[in-house]
């Protein structure tokens, strides 16, 4: 994992201009390289490896995908969203470098995300294709720029659970997801197996939105890297307001669960890394 990792980094700094015009690179450099948990990346790796897929074309997804994320943590961190002044352990990037500069960065982030999956050559135009429906259907209306729509949009409403689940499916669980089935896309599957990661996916990205509704409300910001508590101080439901502390810990777990028995119907045979990621998810204190 720590070599991945590494892997992820280099290209990131590789591919992310510092040479973009009138501080433009720096900006993107800033919101995205040295910093968070790369979770995403290390599941288009997982995913890849458990159907001895194409390393080449996953390192490259799992780094789109992350530019993805990052550009949607700028855009909403920014004033005219969640208006946070803390990720990652640093300020924001508006507050570093300003906000229109933010949302630019932003911008050209999403941009270079399918730029990177579109190489003149060591990608097949067939599967950069469906990296690049994958990715734009996660991230999109359907995926996570609806979700967060239906989040500020939900501010000091009373939701059900229903409703609940699936706006935080939207904004959090659709490119987790998708960054499984884009390491997925890299080998070959039947069509039983892409339903079990199809299935891994949806359990381990809303245990992720459980778990950090409970994060925001149990652990300070020094730990978290973000503004604890932001959630409750501007009347956002979450599963903790929706079924109480010991409650949204069951869910978590019971989501972890579905997970593993995805993964065992999956018919694959390595699947430890997708297991322990889907642990690191539910276990993680930040």
């Amino acid at each position: 994992m720590q070599r991945a990792l590494l892997a992820y980094e280099r290209a990131l700094d590789e591919w992310v201009p510092a040479d973009a015009p009138a501080g433009l690179g720096e900006a993107m450099r800033y919101g995205v390289l040295g910093a968070g948990k790369r979770l995403r990346p290390l599941l288009v790796l997982a995913a890849c490896e458990a159907v001895d897929g194409d390393a080449p074309a996953a390192l490259r997804a799992g780094t789109a995908v992350e530019l993805i994320h990052a550009y949607s943590l700028i855009h909403d961190d920014m004033p005219c969203m969640d208006n946070d002044v803390l990720r990652r352990g640093k300020p924001t990037v508006h507050v570093q470098f300003g906000e229109a500069q933010a949302m630019l960065a932003g911008d050209a982030m999403q941009a270079l995300a399918f730029e990177v999956l579109t190489p003149e050559a060591g990608i097949a135009p067939a599967l950069q294709a469906r990296l690049c429906a994958l990715l734009a259907r996660a991230s999109g209306h359907a995926g996570m720029a609806g979700g967060q729509a239906i989040d500020l949009a939900s501010v000091g409403k009373d939701l059900d659970e229903a409703t609940l689940r699936d706006m935080h499916r939207r904004k959090t669980g659709v490119l987790l997801q998708g960054s499984v089935l884009m390491g997925a896309a890299c080998g070959e599957t039947t069509p039983a197996t892409w339903a079990a990661l199809t299935d891994y996916g949806a359990a381990i990205g809303l245990a992720f939105q459980v778990v950090d509704d409970i994060l925001d409300v149990t652990q300070d910001s020094a730990v978290l890297g973000k503004t604890a508590g932001k959630d409750q101080e501007a009347n956002k439901p979450t599963y903790v307001s929706l079924m109480g502390l010991d409650g949204a810990r069951r869910y978590a777990d019971e989501l972890r669960a579905q997970a593993h028995a995805a993964l065992a119907r999956s018919g694959l045979t390595n699947t430890a890394w997708l297991s322990l990621l889907a642990d690191r998810v539910v276990d993680r204190d930040n």
